[in-house]
């Protein structure tokens, strides 16, 4: 069964970082795109970061510069190291497989989601 499961949310004040994990397990996603979205309340899931199995990354124009996508494909696992957090980063943050179809940063393209990990940034 194939499962992907974030982790390493939590509360932090603003301009503070943290790291998201995302672990794969049941099946090796070392050459498929892998994206982190997030859901703020009342708003729809939006694409944060994705990279390619070799690496190449891209980012929502919001993030960038602040937030770095990453993958350890000997572990099947994709980070996002997120700096400089604000408030506006506040959401729950998923991260999931590119598929097939749509556009890179469409949700609709993307499966296996994982439950989400709440970050919460204090102002």
């Amino acid at each position: 069964q194939v499962q992907l499961v974030e982790s390493g949310g939590g509360l932090v004040q603003a301009g503070g970082s943290l790291r998201l994990a995302c672990a794969a397990s049941g099946r090796t996603f070392s050459s498929y795109v892998m994206g982190w979205f997030r859901q703020a309340p009342g708003k729809e899931r939006e694409f944060v970061a994705a990279i390619t199995w070799s690496g190449t990354t891209t980012y929502a124009d919001s993030v960038k510069g602040r937030f770095t996508i990453s993958r350890d494909n000997a572990k099947n696992t994709v980070y996002l190291q997120m700096n400089i957090l604000e408030a506006e980063d506040t959401a729950v943050y998923y991260c999931a497989v590119k598929l097939g179809g749509y556009g890179l940063r469409d949700s609709r393209g993307y499966g296996y989601w994982g439950q989400g990990t709440q970050v919460t940034v204090s102002s």
